[in-house]
């Protein structure tokens, strides 16, 4: 089983994590932000990854502390899980709509991280979640996962729809980077290294 158990705390935040590549789409979601917990369920739901989160967080601070430091355990279990990363896609581009929203998400688990976000036109908030934190989430998320992630947002006028269309895509991608491919030996790559 490609999974993996993580766990940190820190003075702004308490997380445990348990996670799994290959999974049904289950999940048990409790940062304490209510719009956050939608999208990772959305994300889990249609990469068919299993999730159990739970995070303690400094909500009478703001939500950064929460949202990043979610991204960076999760940046975490996804690089756990994947072990030795032999026999996986590696790359991986999805196009996803939600209904006037579509996004396109390009993965490449290369063992080096960055991120492109070209997510013009959000509201500050949706709801009484920080719509900039989204950003936050997928850099510190790719800072951990050790992965190339390019998230482009093509159109949308609903922030709720962009952003919904931006997880549920990046949950789908990183089912098909993940996945693993039997015609592949080893590692994906002339290096022998990810």
């Amino acid at each position: 089983m490609r999974s993996s158990s993580i766990q940190r705390k820190t003075n702004e935040t308490a997380i445990n994590a348990e996670f799994s590549i290959d999974g049904t789409g289950t999940s048990s979601i409790d940062s304490g932000i209510g719009f956050l917990n939608h999208m990772l369920t959305l994300m889990n739901r249609h990469g068919l990854f299993d999730l159990n989160l739970t995070c303690a967080g400094d909500l009478d601070v703001d939500q950064h502390h929460s949202v990043e430091d979610i991204g960076i355990v999760l940046g975490q279990a996804v690089n756990q899980a994947l072990g030795t990363k032999e026999g996986i896609n590696r790359y991986a581009t999805i196009t996803t709509p939600m209904d006037e929203a579509r996004s396109t998400i390009s993965i490449d688990i290369s063992g080096r991280s960055f991120l492109v976000y070209q997510v013009d036109g959000l509201k500050d908030k949706v709801g009484d979640f920080d719509t900039e934190l989204v950003e936050e989430f997928f850099l510190a998320f790719v800072r951990h996962a050790n992965l190339t992630l390019h998230i482009v947002l093509d159109y949308g006028k609903n922030s709720h729809h962009m952003i919904e269309s931006i997880f549920k895509g990046f949950g789908r991608a990183l089912d098909t980077a993940t996945g693993e491919n039997p015609r592949i030996q080893g590692v994906p790559s002339t290096k022998g290294k990810l």
